[in-house]
This record gives C-alpha cells, structure tokens and sequence, in this order.
C-alpha cells in the first residue's frame, strides 16, 4: 500500500511539472505525454471500461460517427463520461494543433447544424471544450421539452411513444360557443363533445409523432419530431396561424412553419414559434387602444395606445399568420414566453428581451404602469447582473428569468413573482437562493420552479391545488410542495384551475383530480377543504415522453472536468 502511494504521489509530480511546461512543450512532445496518458489511463481503468474504449476506438472512423450521431445528448454524455479516450479533452500547448475527439467531433455537428456559431477559443469559466458543448446541447433539449400543457379546462400529453393525447371539458366561450378543442374526438354522427376521460389519442394524429404541446384557453399547438406546427381550437383572433380564420376541430399543420424547434401559446389569443436558426415568429391577437382613451388604473388589455405583445408594428386587430420579428435577426433566439399582453425572448448569448404591454411593470424596463414597447427591448437590469440566462416564463403580470446556474429572478406583479411585493426590475428570488433551479412555468398570477433534485416549488394564487395548506394555494413566496413526496419531477404544466407534472419515468402527477388532468372526480380530489392541502395523484396507465438528462444539463458531464 505504502509503495502504490509513493507512485501516486511521483505520478502527480510529473503531471505538475508537464502542466508547468506545457506552454514550451513542441507537438511531438505533447503527442507523447497523450501517449502515456493513455497508457496510464489503461492501467487505471476496469477491464470492461478499457475493453469497451478499445472496442469502439477500433471500428471504422465512419461507423463510430454514425453510431454516435444516432445518440441523444444524455447517451453522448454517458459515453464521455465512461469512455475517455473517446474524448481527448486535454489541454492543448499555444500553437499546437489539437486533435479533436469523436464526441466533441459529433457535438460540433450538432452544434453546427441548429446553427450555433462556435468560438476558435473556450468561453470564460469552461473547462473543456466537451463539457461546454455537451452543457449547451442539454439545455437546448431541455428547453424544447414540453410533454404537458394545460388550458382553462382541458390538458395536452405527449406520450412516451410520441403519440399525441388531451383530455377534459369542452369550455364555451360564451354566445360564441365552444372552442373545439375536444371535438377532434368526435365522429361526424355526434353534434358536440363535453368532455375526454381519461386521456385518449387524437385520432387524426396517430401516424405523427410529436415532441412538445402548448395551449391557452381558447387554442391548441403541437410540435412534430419533424419540426411542424399543428394547430387547433378558436381562431377569432388569428392565433391558429392559418391564413383563414376560422374554428379548427382537428389539428392541422401551420403551412408558413417549419424546422420549428419551441412552441408557445398565449392566453391572450397569441402564439409563438422558434425555428432552428433562432428566429421568432409570432402570431395571433394585438392590443389597440383608441387614440381618444384616458390613460387609468383601468386600462384594459384591449385599450392599450398602440399594438403591442407581438414585436413588430401592427396596424390591424390581429396578425392571422406567423411572422418574423425583424427586431431580433441580428440574436439567435433561443426560448420565448408569451405573458398576458407582453412577450419575454431569451438568445444565445443570454440576453433577454421584452416587448408588449407592461403590466405591473413586467417588461422590467424601468418604466410607469402603463409603458409599453413595440418593437423587442433588451432588460438591462438582467444584463448587468453578469448572468447569461437560459430560459423564461411569464404570467399575467409577472416575469421570471432562469440562469445557466440556476439562479432565478423574478419581477412585476407581487402575487407571483416570488418577492412577496411588486418589484419594476429583475431581483434574484431569496427564498430560492440554496436552490439550483433547472425549470420554471407562469400562468396568470401563478408560479412554480423545478429545482436540480426534482423538487417542486410553486407560489402565487390559483385554484391548481398545489396547495400549501391554506385551501386555496395562496403563497407569496417559493415554497416546496410537500405531497410529491420523493418524485423526482422532470417536466410541469400549470395553469389557474389544475396543474400537472411528470417524473423522470414520465409518469404524471395531476393536481386537482378532475377530467381535466385525467383523474376522475369520484376520487373526491375535485373539492377543497379549507386548510386542507389536496394530494396529488398519478394518473393511471399513461407515461410522457421526458428528456432522459433532466437532473441537470451539466450532471454527466462535469464528471468530464
């Protein structure tokens, strides 16, 4: 024992004195330190790890890329992990060529092909170049996951096989009637549908295989493995993206769309969709208000001065199809929330943008009550914070901002924005600080986050049963939800009558036990006793189709550093 030490201690010796030198070391002796790294490597690893690096390194250059590109980015980074020499992600001495890996070699494709610009030198803090590649491409996925949705009375899955289902009650709109959300359902011979229970395939869509669903109150979208956008449900107001308007019973294909890669659904009759070079495109209802009208406290959403919410100028009600915000060509936009008349956009170089109407100041620009903004405005508040931010989510008038670390920010309406109090500009969310964040959804005057250990955290004010305790689930700041038990969850969907969410073997949670999130109501979880907290129920025999690296974008591989 005391000899094997001895070695240990001489090997890290030599490993300080070629680090010291690294920078004077020629190619060929840098090609031969990597040598007897390898050597050593094989000497250290298991057999069967050694075994299996010698096996793959010694098929085919063109078979091993074509196996590698046929993983997803958690089988590259279980593969980085276990199989180094696969990687060859050592530090390079200044001038010397540097011999690029087979992982790193098929994360600069990807990279390459969703159109990421890729820097000649590392991004400050990045210690390898495939853990920083491995990093962006889980995020990327984990941002365009979205196997859950839920509206005012109805719910969308994506199941593990990529089949489309939704369940619920058909909501009426009123003298205008239902919204046939549900009638996709229904065969010719019936005059209306009321509802879908449990959750059943959309039949008209059972030859497509989707990825991610979004939806409102009044409208449904799906995003195919394929990259197109089905729509269906009320399209008064354009939100459908069809070039006639119209009311949709089944689903049908958004024709001006595609190589779409994140979906998005207002409340406010708008959609939103980003393709895989980063552009936005944005659809459906704008806000004008007469030009004779008072400026108050109460200003409607349909009585704002000039269109808003969209990105672009508008001179009539609604814009029926999907179009390009100009403003943010020059930004690879990378996700986007759409909030009750305001739009929050996140690029890659994590900056994020707002745009609409700025309700309990939502844009986080500084400004009065009733300010709004066009065309797409930087938050410089965010900027300044140093932070390169990943992901967004927006609510009725409040707004969140997600960092790679996993830091949250939050700002406008206090109900929800995780302050307990209005705040105009972005504040990092206190009771969240010892927490790595990885997810986070809005809807009206509601809030959760999913942290790196798949706990769950809401506040705010809705009638979802996430309740804490207090019957109607009112709580001004984060707060984990206790009835999940140990789930690890991997993906949530809330909204203001029920919520949803899925753990990492794709089973879903449904809060408030009613058709619309699949439980049946003689459960008795449709009815609330005060101070009592409702628990949570899996809904039987259905499983989403969840991004298997979900724990943190980084969990493989930072075992790489």
């Amino acid at each position: 024992m005391a000899a094997v030490q001895s070695a240990l201690v001489d090997l890290r010796a030599a490993a300080t004195a070629c680090q010291a030198l690294a920078g004077s070391l020629s190619h060929e002796q840098a090609s031969q330190g990597l040598a007897v790294a390898d050597l050593l490597r094989a000497h250290f690893l298991p057999p069967a790890a050694a075994q299996a690096d010698s096996l793959l390194l010694e098929l085919p250059a063109e078979l091993l890329s074509d196996i590698l590109s046929r993983l997803d980015a958690s089988g590259l980074a279980r593969l980085a992990a276990t199989c180094r020499s696969l990687c060859r992600d050592t530090p390079t001495p200044p001038l010397a060529p540097r011999h690029i890996g087979p992982v790193e070699a098929e994360l600069r494709r990807r990279a390459e092909a969703r159109g990421l610009v890729i820097s000649s030198t590392l991004p400050e803090g990045a210690s390898s170049w495939v853990r920083h590649l491995l990093a962006s491409g889980l995020r990327d996925a984990l941002r365009r996951q979205a196997p859950l949705a839920v509206g005012l009375a109805h719910s969308i899955f994506v199941d593990k096989e990529g089949r489309l289902l939704t369940c619920g009650d058909e909501y009426y709109g009123g003298d205008s009637g239902p919204y046939h959300i549900l009638r996709h359902a229904v065969g010719p011979e019936d005059a209306e549908c009321r509802s879908i229970f449990p959750p059943k395939l959309v039949p008209s869509m059972q030859d497509r295989r989707f990825v991610s669903v979004a939806t409102s109150y009044d409208h449904c979208l799906a995003l195919s493995a394929e990259g197109e956008v089905y729509s269906w449900g009320e399209s008064g107001c354009g939100q459908l993206g069809h070039a006639v308007t119209g009311r949709r019973d089944v689903p049908t294909r958004v024709e001006s769309l595609s190589r779409i890669e994140r979906i998005a659904a207002g409340f406010y009759s708008t959609s939103a969709a980003i393709d895989e070079a980063g552009t936005l495109f944005t659809w459906g209802k704008a806000f004008v208000l007469d030009q004779g009208q008072e400026e108050s406290d109460s200003l409607e959403l349909d009585e704002i001065q000039r269109p808003t919410g969209l990105g672009y100028e508008l001179e009539t009600d609604w814009q029926p199809t999907p179009k390009r915000v100009d403003a943010l060509l020059q930004d690879r936009v990378v996700d986007v929330a759409l909030g009750d008349g305001f739009t929050l956009a996140v690029t890659d170089a994590g900056a994020v943008f707002s745009f609409g109407f700025s309700w309990y100041d939502a844009l986080g620009h500084y400004g009065e009550w009733v300010d709004s903004e066009v065309l797409p405005r930087r938050i410089e508040a965010l900027t300044q914070t140093g932070r390169r931010f990943v992901a967004v989510a927006a609510g009725q008038g409040h707004a969140l901002a997600l960092t790679e670390e996993g830091e949250l920010f939050g700002w406008g309406d206090g109900q929800a924005n995780g302050h307990g109090r209005g705040e105009k500009t972005p504040q990092r969310v206190a009771s969240l600080l010892d927490e790595c964040v990885k997810l986070v959804d809005a809807r009206g005057e509601m809030s959760c986050a999913v942290t790196e250990k798949g706990e769950l955290f809401t506040w705010g004010i809705s009638d979802s049963s996430f309740s804490h305790g207090n019957g109607k689930s009112k709580q001004a700041t984060p707060t984990c939800v206790e009835g999940l038990g140990r789930v690890r969850v991997a993906a949530v969907a809330i909204g203001s009558n029920h919520a949803l969410a899925a753990d990492e073997d794709g089973v879903v949670w449904g809060f408030r036990g009613n058709r619309s999130t699949g439980l049946n109501n003689e459960t008795g979880l449709g009815h609330y006793s005060c101070g009592v907290a409702i628990p949570p129920r899996p809904l039987p025999a259905l499983r989403v189709r969840i991004f298997k690296c979900l724990q943190s974008p980084a969990l493989h591989c930072t075992r790489l550093a």
